[in-house]
């Protein structure tokens, strides 16, 4: 099996202060939704529960929104947000997608399940 080194996980958002307060608009209005954002942060904040869940995993997480994706990552997740990504010998994969991160409905239990899952599919492991 091939290490990942590090995972990205793109929002499907974008980040800076008017990026976040047309997802919070939007979210308000019900014309608006992030299921990556569900599992990662409550109202105001990170979860906790993210943080254990990321030291648990061994394996560096980098979060990016929308406009802040580098041209790799935005040619891997183009039409597939939110996502989260495995940078593993060299190249990237697509490990979860919005469905499969829709599934989760914001339970991380249910996120690294089929995280688990989707990397040992793909040949991959897991610090």
């Amino acid at each position: 099996m091939t290490a990942i080194e590090r995972l990205t996980g793109v929002y499907h958002a974008d980040g800076g202060l008017a990026g976040e307060l047309r997802y919070g608009l939007g979210k308000l209005l019900g014309r608006a939704h992030c299921s990556l954002c569900d599992l990662t942060h409550g109202v105001v904040r990170e979860r906790e529960e993210w943080r254990e869940l990321v030291q648990r995993l061994g394996v560096p997480v980098k979060l990016v929104h929308l406009n802040e994706r580098d041209d790799d990552i935005a040619r891997v997740s183009d039409g597939s947000t939110p996502c989260v990504i495995a940078h593993a010998d060299g190249g990237l994969r697509l490990l979860l997608g919005p469905a499969e991160l829709d599934a989760c409905g914001g339970d991380l239990a249910a996120f690294e399940h089929r995280l688990r899952q989707a990397t040992e599919l793909a040949g991959l492991s897991l610090g």
